[in-house]
């Protein structure tokens, strides 16, 4: 059952992901964009990762979509397609696509994937979950969390740059 249930989770994201790069219009984009999120969550908890499942919704499918939507909003109308794509970026696209999948084939056929079968589950509760996350020795996300806030600040003040009337 959880084959199956992966195999149909891969399918969503992988239509979604196409659907997200190939629309004209840029608010169904993002729209897409949030159903890969939720499906990448269900995987996270597919495999039993409830914190990292949450997380995902929490911050990329709860805040991150929210941010391109008003960001899209508040900089265009909500009419505004995307460009048509000229034939040099469309080959370069391609190209860059097949180069991506030859380096992911041959990473693939030359690791030799040995399973593991004495695995036990460890399940951390939330406290040490946060300050594992917060400590700023090795292993820490403090600087990571602290320059992905000062980038998603810039960006809204960017945006409202943009969007204000001169």
């Amino acid at each position: 059952m959880e084959t199956i249930v992966f195999f149909a989770l891969a399918v969503f994201i992988a239509v979604f992901s196409v659907m997200t790069v190939t629309t004209k219009r840029i608010v169904r984009s993002a729209t897409y964009l949030l159903f890969v999120l939720f499906g990448t969550a269900g995987i996270y908890f597919l495999l039993g990762y409830t914190f990292l499942g949450s997380v995902q919704i929490m911050v990329y499918a709860g805040g991150i979509v929210v941010l391109y939507v008003f960001s899209i909003l508040l900089t265009s109308g909500d009419n505004d397609f995307a460009e048509k794509l000229k034939r040099s970026k469309f080959l370069a696209g391609l190209g860059a696509t097949l180069v991506g999948a030859v380096v992911v084939l041959f990473i693939l056929l030359r690791h030799k994937f040995v399973p593991t079968t004495d695995l036990e589950p460890v399940e951390l509760n939330i406290k040490t979950i946060g300050h594992t996350l917060l400590s700023s020795d090795k292993y820490g996300y403090v600087l990571p969390f602290e320059a992905i806030s000062i980038l998603l600040l810039a960006c809204i003040i960017g945006g409202l740059l943009i969007a204000r009337k001169r």
